[in-house]
């Protein structure tokens, strides 16, 4: 797959005890995203935040806190970016999804090596 240019940022912000369908809820978002065949994704677990109803959650020991913010990032051309956000609307009860345009200087697997002059 190539991907350059002008490309959209999908991020997907929930907390970790988020479910879908008895499982994990950024798992299956991962899951979905890697059957749509869209470029990657990436899951960042967060160490505090809150969210809508201004509940802190947190890593501090004091306050250990089994919901922590969670994370998913995914880059690809806009129309497959958007041909995915009603599975993601749908399965996002609480949260937040973003969307921003992106510049991809370079998308390679590893080993790849970029085109030489």
């Amino acid at each position: 797959m190539k991907i350059e240019g002008i490309g959209l940022l999908a991020r997907i912000y929930i907390g970790e005890s988020d479910t879908w369908q008895g499982r994990p809820l950024y798992e299956a978002i991962v899951h979905l995203l890697r059957e749509r065949g869209l470029a990657g994704a990436t899951v960042l677990r967060g160490i505090e935040g809150f969210g809508a109803k201004q509940h802190l959650h947190t890593t501090r020991i004091l306050r250990l806190s089994e919901d922590l913010p969670v994370l998913i990032e995914v880059v690809d051309a806009e129309e497959r970016v958007r041909a995915v956000l009603p599975e993601l609307d749908a399965m996002v009860a609480g949260g937040l999804i973003t969307l921003e345009r992106v510049e991809v200087i370079a998308y390679r697997a590893d080993g790849e090596r970029p085109p030489s002059d």
